[in-house]
C-alpha cells in the first residue's frame, strides 16, 4: 500500500499554508494507492493544464503495477491553483533535516486552508452532525468534471441538479454542419443555475458576468466550476456580486476559491 502522508504547502502568492494529504486511488488488485509527495519541495503554480502534465504514474506497493492517476493540487482560496512536488521513482530520498518551504515563518491570521468535507457542518440540520463524506472521482473527461460538479452541487443541498440542454444553431446554407462544444455546460436544480469550464482556459470576467445574468433572469444562485481556475479580473467581479467560484482538481474534488463559494458550503443554499 502506498502511504499517504499530509505535507504542507505553502501558496506563493498570499503566504497561506495548507495541509495536503494525496487522496487515495483503487488500484485493479484492490489496494489503495496515493501519489507520493515531496514535502521539502516548492509547489508549482498552475497557470494553463497541459494534458500530459495531468498525470503521474504511480506503483501499487502491493501489487506492483504501475497506472497512472491525478497529479495532485491544492486550491488556494485567494485563486491559484499549486501543484505540490510529487516523489518518483527516481528522485533522490528527501532529508528529514531539512525543513520544507511552506515550514518557515509564522503562518498569518486566518491562513489555514478550507476544512476537508467530511467536517463541514452539515447546512440547516440544525444539530452538531457532519454531511456525509463527498466522494471525489478521477476527472478524465470533460463529462466527468460536469458529473462531479452535479453530485458538488446535490451534496450542499441542492435538488434535481441535471446538465442543460444547449442548442445549436443550424449552420448556413453552404456551409457544413460540424458538431461543436459548448464553452461550458449548464447544470439547472432548484434554485441553482451554474456552469462548468472544463477546458484548460482560465474563466474569464465575461463568463462570470453572464453566469450572474443567468442566475437573475432564473431567480437563482449562480455557482461557476473551472478545472483551470479564474482569471484576477473574475475573482474579483465574482466576489462584487456574490457569485460562488469552485476550482475543481484532476482528483475530483471542488475547492472554494473566493468568499461566497465559502459561505455556500459551511451554511448550504440560501
Amino acid at each position: 500500500m502506498t502511504a499517504a502522508e499530509p505535507v504542507r504547502v505553502r501558496c506563493p502568492d498570499c503566504h497561506r499554508d495548507h495541509r495536503y494529504t494525496s487522496p487515495r486511488y483503487p488500484c485493479p488488485c484492490g489496494a489503495p494507492v496515493a501519489v507520493p509527495l515531496l514535502g521539502t519541495a516548492e509547489p508549482a503554480v498552475l497557470h494553463r493544464r497541459i494534458w500530459d502534465e495531468e498525470w503521474v504514474a504511480v506503483r501499487c506497493g502491493e501489487c506492483g503495477e504501475e497506472s497512472d492517476w491525478p497529479r495532485p493540487e491544492v486550491g488556494c482560496p485567494c485563486g491559484t491553483l499549486l501543484r505540490p512536488g510529487v516523489r518518483t521513482a527516481d528522485a533522490p530520498p528527501e532529508d528529514p533535516e531539512r525543513p520544507g518551504p511552506a515550514a518557515t515563518g509564522p503562518q498569518p491570521a486566518g491562513a489555514a486552508g478550507p476544512e476537508p468535507a467530511e467536517r463541514v457542518p452539515s447546512p440547516r440540520s440544525g444539530g452538531s452532525g457532519a454531511r456525509p463524506v463527498f466522494r471525489p472521482v478521477p476527472i478524465r473527461t470533460a463529462r466527468d468534471a460536469v458529473d462531479t460538479a452535479a453530485r458538488y452541487l446535490s451534496w450542499l443541498g441542492f435538488g434535481d441538479v441535471v446538465p442543460q440542454v444547449v442548442h445549436q444553431p443550424e449552420p448556413r446554407s453552404g456551409f457544413p454542419a460540424v458538431p461543436r462544444l459548448p464553452a461550458g455546460t449548464d447544470l439547472r436544480g432548484r434554485g441553482v443555475v451554474a456552469q462548468v469550464e472544463p477546458s484548460t482556459l482560465r474563466t474569464t470576467l465575461r463568463d462570470v458576468e453572464c453566469l450572474w445574468l443567468n442566475g437573475l433572469t432564473a431567480a437563482a444562485t449562480p455557482v461557476h466550476f473551472a478545472l483551470a481556475g479564474y482569471t484576477d479580473e473574475a475573482l474579483a467581479r465574482a466576489e462584487d456580486l456574490g457569485i460562488p467560484l469552485f476550482a475543481v482538481d484532476p482528483a475530483g474534488e471542488p475547492r472554494p476559491v473566493n468568499g461566497p463559494a465559502r459561505r455556500l458550503t459551511a451554511g448550504g443554499p440560501p
